[in-house]
């Protein structure tokens, strides 16, 4: 097949700007991988080939070797998926690998490949250096001490599921007396907790709060809650908040870890309308967990100055969806209000193949939409790819 010369042209310079990623599941202390089992042991691989037939014990409870063999032995299952095609450019650009297909008789090579690989001193700089990745935000507990790490690479994130949805646990209180010597069991207690987790997590660098809701979520000024506090104090810290919107969890209770959770249709935007008119001063960065909702998302953020469109989230995340909610947005949201993709990743390998495919779609709607119709300059487009990947970033977030 002829290649596009446009479209690999734009790529070629969209490559070369450097990401800020606005949302991970970095452990700043443990960056990268270890071995094969930390790459394989996403839960992308271990949901397809669960659903594909593979047996869940070998999943949980198999040597870590033998568990990466069986996942292999497994992949010829489901090499039709863009999760197959991540792992292949990490066993290529990383490992070594120059197979066309991966098979459980690569499983020796590549672990082999894998410990001497990811053992080497340097292996941490040089994964962000060839993914071209500048800053990577994190997920923080809470009760997180932000400790022994760098934050002027890994950026702080108030991850506040916790406070919301389980703080009647009373392992949560206790968690959340330890970080601010307040249990929150009322109203003035809890605003007390909320504000010095606000003033430790700025003093550490933190640059956002982020949380993740289910489907039947209406936030609400009325009534006791936490959720209406984080909002306040997003305003009164200057923090963006992240809504991560739709996600019912537990739906396929025989899944494997990670690997239950769905989206419901059931979510509207309009159930957050009184959050985004009560709180003008705030930047909500929102992710919809469902491609179907994508108009929605952009229609809130043409209109409301407040709403930043963000990312392609989870059951999103493919190269089919990201193409058709991109177009929507680039033709529909100011640019200004844009963060192009976040990994979501749990290891920095992930970043070169996920960004990657993002980066190809990018070029191919870039070049289709605006420069082939005359919009746009090819110099133009990688301005806007720029904003997309990391002006708006720095811009919103202050970093």
């Amino acid at each position: 097949m002829a290649t596009d010369q446009l479209i690999h042209d734009l790529y070629a310079e969209i490559v070369k700007i450097p990401l800020i990623d606005p949302h991970s599941h970095i452990d700043p202390h443990r960056p990268t991988a270890r071995t094969l089992d930390d790459i394989l042991g996403y839960h992308y691989y271990t949901e397809l080939a669960h659903s594909a037939g593979m047996d869940k014990a070998l999943l949980a409870d198999a040597p870590p070797r033998e568990r990466v063999r069986s996942l292999l032995a497994h992949m010829d299952r489901f090499d039709n998926t863009v999760q197959y095609g991540w792992f292949l450019e990490i066993a290529r650009t990383f490992l070594g690998f120059t197979g066309e297909r991966l098979s459980a008789a690569d499983a020796d090579a590549l672990w082999d490949a894998a410990e001497r690989v990811f053992a080497r001193p340097d292996w941490e700089s040089e994964v962000m250096r060839r993914s071209n990745l500048e800053k990577v935000f994190l997920t923080n507990d809470f009760d997180d001490p932000l400790t022994k790490f760098d934050t002027s690479r890994y950026v702080p994130c108030l991850r506040t599921d916790d406070l919301v949805f389980r703080l009647d646990d009373p392992q949560v209180r206790q968690r959340l007396a330890r970080a601010t010597g307040e249990e929150g069991r009322d109203q003035v207690s809890l605003q007390r907790a909320v504000r010095r987790l606000f003033e430790h997590f700025t003093a550490h660098g933190a640059k956002a709060c982020a949380i993740s809701l289910p489907p039947d979520f209406v936030p609400s000024a009325s009534g006791p809650g936490v959720f209406w506090m984080l909002a306040e104090h997003c305003r009164e810290f200057n923090l963006p908040f992240d809504l991560m919107i739709g996600v019912n969890r537990c739906v396929y209770r025989n899944g494997v870890t990670q690997g239950q959770d769905l989206f419901d249709q059931r979510t509207s935007l309009i159930q957050y309308a009184e959050l985004f008119n009560a709180f003008p001063e705030v930047t909500f960065c929102v992710s919809v967990l469902t491609s179907a909702q994508n108009q929605e998302l952009a229609s809130y953020s043409w209109i409301f100055p407040n709403v930043v469109t963000s990312g392609h989230w989870w059951y999103s995340n493919i190269p089919a969806y990201i193409e058709q909610d991109a177009r929507a947005r680039l033709q529909a949201v100011p640019k200004t209000k844009q963060l192009g993709y976040y990994s979501d990743m749990y290891k920095l390998e992930f970043g070169l193949p996920k960004y990657n495919m993002y980066r190809r779609v990018l070029a191919k709607v870039l070049a289709d939409d605006f420069v082939r119709a005359g919009a746009m300059t090819e110099g133009g487009a990688v301005e806007l790819a720029r904003l997309l990947l990391r002006d708006n970033a720095r811009r919103i977030f202050r970093v």
